[in-house]
């Protein structure tokens, strides 16, 4: 069974670890931290970085709500969750920069638990990360998905090309029929290693994403840029946004259960703009990040 409270510790400790190796690279910008209680039964606790040197909004957020029975929403889709009481605890992360160069980048790990008296509770981990480039480079998105593929291998060499499968998927805008980004990993309803083993892959995978994102940070961090590149980026930040509100998971389920609104929308990006049926112009770096990234690629075959 499940230890609950082992988990809970974890994920606190990795909003600590996360929060401290963001506010080193960044150099400027402390996080904020709003503690919030939920009516239904929980809290959770926020932190938010704004107008850095490096983030020009990002967030860290660990929560741990609970509640008597789920909403009609999620029973819906697992009918076998109805009229028992539930616990959901977990870390998600969003970071904008400032930088077009720099990718936004997402992540989250997470626990549920649903249970009934005289019944075996229902458990699963879920979780992972993605990438989001506007002006990608390669070799950052090599080693964003080698990072990625190590936290998952010691665990079989199945899971990384299958989270990476399931992630390619699920980031995938419908209506505009490409990717978010370069994708990474995603996970979900995850117990099949058992109890213990599904956790220390929580845990491995939680702890590689510093390991993925700031080298990329490092890197791209000091380069010039200028209004093109500027407003290319705030048109590209609508994606996320269509995304984050149309499909993501994450956010129906802490909207439809009461849970705090402002920390569930701290992943929206502080300047976004629309343009009507625009178009990159032919054979520029903004077509390329149609034509060559916005679209599932096995990136470490490729590396071979």
């Amino acid at each position: 069974m499940i230890d609950i409270n082992k988990v809970i510790n974890y994920l606190k400790t990795l909003q600590d670890n996360i929060c401290t190796a963001l506010e080193r690279e960044d150099g400027s910008a402390t996080f904020i931290e709003d503690s919030w209680h939920r009516e239904g039964g929980g809290g959770g606790c926020t932190r938010v970085i704004a107008n850095g040197a490096i983030f020009e909004k990002g967030g860290v957020n660990f929560s741990h709500v609970f509640g008597d029975q789920l909403p009609p929403s999620a029973t819906a889709v697992r009918p076998e969750l109805a009229g028992r009481s539930f616990q959901a605890a977990g870390v998600s992360l969003v970071l904008h920069s400032n930088n077009p160069y720099v990718p936004t980048s997402h992540a989250n790990v997470r626990i549920f638990i649903a249970e009934k008296k005289g019944e075996q509770p229902v458990w699963w981990f879920g979780g992972g990360y993605d990438l989001t480039p506007y002006y990608p480079f390669e070799d950052d998105c090599l080693h964003w998905h080698q990072t990625a593929k190590n936290a998952c291998d010691p665990f079989g060499e199945e899971i990384y090309p299958r989270f990476k499968k399931w992630c390619d998927d699920y980031f995938f805008l419908k209506h505009r029929n490409e990717t978010r980004g370069i994708g990474g990993l995603f996970f979900d309803d995850f117990h099949e290693l058992g109890a213990e083993k599904s956790f220390a892959l929580l845990r491995s995978i939680g702890d590689s994403y510093i390991n993925a994102y700031l080298p990329i940070v490092s890197r791209r961090k000091h380069m010039k840029f200028g209004e093109r590149e500027k407003q290319f980026q705030l048109y590209r930040r609508g994606r996320y946004v269509e995304f984050n509100l149309v499909y993501d998971r994450g956010t129906l389920f802490g909207l439809q259960s009461g849970g705090r609104t402002e920390s569930i929308l701290m992943s929206l990006p502080p300047l976004v703009r629309w343009d009507y049926d625009w178009h990159p112009e032919k054979n520029s770096i903004e077509e390329r990040l149609y034509t060559d990234f916005l679209k599932p690629r096995e990136w470490l075959n490729q590396a071979d």
